[in-house]
């Protein structure tokens, strides 16, 4: 071979070593090829400067809790090893008592809805190491008292408190009833909409006990078919309340363990009202309840004594859309506390004195507060995470309760998250971008600087080498419509702007959500990632609606669910179509959930410019839908009818041009398969041709064994046979 012929053969040899890929399949994407290794029910310590986590030794299918220092990163003790007790199943959570010397361990946990579920539960004494099962059934929720002597939970609707030393049991309400009354947890559409179940609280003397009682008797049921193996399908009834029907009466009682007697607090002066939390403040006879009406654009803070049941409102929100409940509320030593409000047009962090005067806003600007991790007393500090460094980015900051000496600890740009010492010394940092795997690192909490990697995705990183992965591209899009959308796109690795290529929009566009973030790639991204391969842009676009950009364009959707949020859609659509490379006639949109919502929509509305769509669990008409979630955003039906009708999927089947596919789960407790059975008839009746599944006994997430690998490869096969 001369020179010229072994230097061309070795250039062309490099270059299809540069461009070749490994093609990605299913089977990688729903087998678990791809999955980060993380930090497991990482939890930081109270009382000493440690944290632990959950760990599995898979050579002796065993699970540890492990203890380790956050200055030194070190393991310093093994709290717990099952292999050590043979008959104990796994552990699925665990929690400490105040003084850290107990555990409560969760196993053979049982799901009954999103956030909720009953289990086994177990006694753990760290320093005897004796394991005690408390109970011969499962129960929910339960939850130390401050002074570590008992533990309240529920069963079956009623509340109960058991007392360590002597293992006595004490009933605290006894008129629970399914589908009737609950005592101190919350409802279906509590725990969906507010993200809670336990309803009740201790105090810090540990001698009362706060909860929301839920009288769900004027309720409508929902019943679900449940097919499973049987010769008869069995019937799951519960109480869902949907846009402008009735919801459950909730009402607000203490119960004094000394006097073993509850008290009602009144609460006449309002009407058709939530309590999305409650939480004592630290003054053990003082308890604060949020509670809000029902459009949910007025909320009220209240005191509420523990001895006269008296209420007092110390704060009050008002909105012309909406509030938003979080978690923040925070109280201080002296009672004061820090709140978290949209007041100023972003979501930011506020101090007020015990009688709710506000000293001061913590945090200014025209970006959001996304997360609060806590305050430092002893030296004034206040931790949380925005969006300063641009709303797909998020950086950690330290602040002065004052609102001075702002400080960006964290360096990289991304998505960085933080879990906080007990003295606020140091954290952990979980770092990742679209490029990089997380990364969990020791940081100085008053510098910012890395101090130590403590885990990292190297493996993952090195094994998707051989993919050759195309690059997931963020851009500002801007629509013939004169909006400017965050997007991100994702092209074919040999990418050739010479060629036209056809585009898979996905969305989800729900109010406050965000699909365009600087992160690491999840599954979906990378089934994107395949469908590139097979010669397809990917682009994703976040419309008005969508979060962390302000409130003004959070709300503007406020009583049009599915107006603007689809003219955003069909927009970008036309002026991605504009692009060079871009084939115009070629353009699909997909969504789960409320992005079936919208992507039924799209193809509706859009006929003209989307050619095909995939809807999985949508909703197809608001009416369908709970009241918490639709009347926030749409109020009731009775009030807003055409907001409701003219923005649902279902009153528009008459439009119906390009393929569609409809998917829905039979067990889906949420979005009710009701949505695309009434959906599936309002296009027969329109004589439109489409494609549909019904998965049997699936819930909104419609997964479990094969159930996604075949869910994707149906939503692959549709597209390569319709875009």
């Amino acid at each position: 071979m001369n020179h010229f012929k072994k230097f061309l053969f070795l250039f062309l040899l490099a270059t299809i070593s540069t461009f070749a890929q490994q093609k990605i399949t299913l089977e990688e994407i729903w087998g678990g090829a791809f999955r980060t290794q993380g930090m497991d029910e990482l939890q930081s310590m109270k009382n000493t400067n440690q944290y632990t986590i959950l760990n599995f030794d898979r050579n002796s299918r065993s699970m540890q809790i492990d203890l380790y220092d956050f200055a030194t990163l070190k393991k310093v003790d093994t709290f717990i090893d099952t292999k050590n007790f043979p008959n104990f199943p796994s552990i699925d959570s665990y929690t400490f008592n105040k003084k850290e010397d107990l555990i409560l361990i969760a196993t053979n946990s049982d799901q009954i809805f999103r956030h909720s579920f009953v289990a086994d539960y177990y006694l753990y004494d760290i320093k005897s190491k004796k394991m005690t099962k408390l109970f011969d059934y499962k129960i929910q929720e339960p939850t130390f008292s401050p002074d570590g002597s008992k533990i309240a939970f529920a069963k079956e609707n009623n509340l109960f408190v058991y007392t360590i030393a002597n293992q006595s049991l004490a009933q605290i309400t006894t008129d629970g009833l399914k589908n009737s009354i609950i005592n101190g947890i919350t409802d279906w559409v509590y725990e969906e909409e507010f993200a809670f179940v336990r309803a009740f609280d201790w105090n810090a003397s540990s001698d009362k006990i706060a909860f929301i009682r839920f009288d769900e008797t004027e309720v409508p049921e929902f019943t679900m078919d449940i097919y499973d193996q049987g010769l008869y399908p069995v019937q799951q009834t519960f109480k869902y309340p949907k846009a402008g029907e009735k919801n459950a009466i909730v009402s607000l009682h203490i119960y004094d363990l000394n006097a073993k007697k509850p008290t009602k607090i009144n609460l006449d002066k309002y009407n058709d009202f939530y309590i999305p939390r409650i939480k004592w403040t630290n003054d053990a006879n003082e308890l604060s309840a949020q509670i809000i009406n029902r459009h949910q654009n007025n909320l009220d803070l209240l005191f509420v004594n523990g001895t006269t049941g008296t209420t007092k409102v110390i704060l009050n929100e008002k909105d012309k859309a909406y509030v938003d409940i979080t978690d923040n509320l925070t109280f201080l030593a002296d009672n004061s506390f820090i709140w978290s409000s949209e007041k100023d047009g972003f979501n930011h962090l506020y101090h007020y004195d015990k009688s709710g005067k506000q000293i001061s806003q913590i945090t200014k600007g025209n970006w959001e507060v996304t997360s609060y991790y806590g305050l430092n007393e002893a030296t004034k500090t206040i931790f949380y995470q925005s969006v300063e460094n641009g709303s797909i980015n998020r950086d950690v900051y330290s602040i002065s309760l004052n609102g001075k000496n702002k400080k960006r600890l964290s360096s990289k740009t991304g998505t960085s998250s933080a879990t906080f010492s007990p003295n606020f010394a140091y954290y952990i940092n979980t770092f990742s971008d679209a490029k990089t795997p997380m990364i969990y690192s020791l940081n100085d909490a008053k510098s910012g600087k890395e101090l130590q990697i403590i885990r990292e995705n190297e493996a993952l990183s090195k094994r998707m080498e051989k993919y050759n992965l195309p690059s997931k591209e963020f851009l500002e899009l801007k629509t013939d419509g004169g909006q400017a959308l965050n997007a991100w796109m994702i092209k074919p690795k040999d990418f050739d702007a010479s060629k036209k290529y056809p585009v898979l929009m996905y969305q989800y566009s729900g109010p406050g959500s965000q699909q365009v973030a600087n992160k690491w790639l999840d599954t979906n991204d990378m089934w994107y990632m395949m469908l590139s391969q097979e010669g397809y842009i990917v682009v994703c676009v976040d419309g008005r609606g969508t979060g962390f950009k302000g409130a003004d364009f959070k709300k503007v959707t406020y009583k049009e669910l599915g107006k603007f949020e689809v003219e955003d859609q069909i927009d970008a659509a036309k002026t991605i179509g504009k692009w060079n490379y871009v084939d115009a006639s070629r353009i699909g949109i997909w969504g789960w959930s409320y992005g079936g919502f919208m992507s039924s929509n799209c193809l509706l509305k859009g006929n003209d410019v989307f050619k095909s769509a995939i809807a999985v669990a949508p909703v197809t008409n608001w009416r369908f839908y709970d009241s918490v979630y639709t009347e926030r955003y749409m109020q009731t039906p009775q009030e807003n009818a055409s907001g409701y009708d003219e923005n649902s999927p279902i009153n528009h089947v008459s439009k119906l041009k390009g393929p569609f596919l409809l998917i829905h789960g039979s067990a889906d407790d949420n979005v009710h398969v009701q949505n695309s059975m009434l959906m599936i008839e309002a296009l027969v009746q329109a004589n439109k041709q489409f494609d549909w599944a019904i998965y049997p006994d699936k819930n909104h997430g419609i997964y479990g064994g094969k159930t996604r690998l075949q869910l994707y490869t149906k939503m692959t096969n549709f597209i390569k046979e319709n875009l």
